[in-house]
């Protein structure tokens, strides 16, 4: 099969979890014998392969004229995906990776062939959005961020690490999104005895400020998450006031690094029991549990087991074959 991705930015350039997410179910169709590229709406520069797969930067505003069997697309690209699937008869794939009021617009605006939800609870959520507002959810499945963990696991280190430095925002859906920025600095300040480490992330405003307990590093790209960040970390905080999953937890559990987070749907269901859930306003609460992790805790190698657990449990070998076989079955 020929396969097309259309998207804005791609990996090594831009680590957000929903492109190493896409890249990493793009690697299991060309791992399958499918000719695979991508086409990007915003990235410049030469084009590029990378595992097996054609990376095709933008080089001007002409219109994409797709010779493929799928179009397969997310976020900002999805709503010219599927009018060119519309115009040239080609099945859309729309991978999903938020419940935002733009990406919902964006499913109903135009049928696509498949929906891949990152999570059972975003499903439920896509489900009964569509019954409230009389649309037809498109057939649908849920393919959980696949992380290979041992493409990520190491010895854990001795800081507490937050990945993606974003402090909160509101959107002009009036919805807020940030990752916690401003709980790791006050955490950092209570506890100076504590080396903390701060990784900006790939999208949005990031908040440094200079402590000096605290070494911030420029955004990291994902093939080198292991050697620079997890291989510090001893524990991951994921203080996200919004989360449709948690890729990086996923990613430290690889590790048995545990996991403090703000119980967001897509936190308390990526982590399946295995993480230490509070509530990101209560700041005491986040640094006593920091503390209750210290070097020589029974209390901490007891959540690094369960991490270690629920890392074993989410080997993504199942959800890529069903994603493989669906893609598949829509080539006329």
């Amino acid at each position: 099969m020929r396969i097309l991705t259309l998207a804005h930015q791609w990996i090594p350039e831009h680590c957000a979890g929903a492109e190493v997410m896409l890249h990493t179910m793009l690697r299991a169709l060309t791992a399958r014998g499918h000719e695979v590229s991508v086409c990007l709406s915003r990235q410049t520069g030469d084009p590029y392969q990378l595992d097996g797969i054609d990376i095709l930067p933008r080089v001007g505003d002409g219109q994409i004229t797709p010779t493929a069997d799928v179009l397969i697309t997310h976020l900002e690209n999805t709503p010219r995906a599927t009018l060119l699937g519309k115009w040239n008869d080609i099945p859309v794939v729309q991978v999903l990776h938020n419940t935002m009021q733009v990406t919902r617009g964006w499913l109903v605006r135009e049928p696509v062939a498949l929906a891949v939800h990152n999570s059972q609870w975003m499903l439920a959520d896509y489900t009964a959005w569509c019954r409230i507002h009389g649309h037809e959810l498109p057939s649908s499945m849920v393919v959980r961020p696949p992380v290979w963990a041992h493409e990520y696991a190491t010895t854990p280190g001795d800081c507490v690490t937050l990945i993606n430095l974003r402090p909160d925002e509101r959107t002009s859906d009036g919805e807020t999104f940030g990752k916690g920025a401003e709980l790791f600095w006050e955490l950092a300040e209570r506890l100076p005895d504590v080396k903390f480490l701060g990784v900006k992330g790939a999208y949005g405003e990031q908040m440094v400020r200079d402590l000096p307990n605290v070494e911030v590093l420029e955004h990291i790209p994902h093939e080198q998450m292991r050697e620079q960040v997890y291989a510090r970390t001893r524990v991951l905080l994921m203080p996200s006031s919004y989360e449709s999953w948690g890729r990086t937890a996923v990613e430290a559990m690889a590790s048995g690094i545990p996991v403090l987070a703000h119980p967001t749907p897509g936190l308390v269901e990526a982590l399946g029991g295995s993480g230490i859930l509070m509530d990101r306003r209560d700041v005491a609460v986040w640094a006593e549990a920091i503390q209750a992790l210290g070097e020589g805790s029974p209390v901490y190698d007891m959540f690094s087991a369960e991490s270690r657990r629920r890392s074993a449990e989410l080997d993504p070998t199942e959800d890529l074959n069903a994603w493989c076989e669906a893609v598949e079955s829509l080539k006329g």
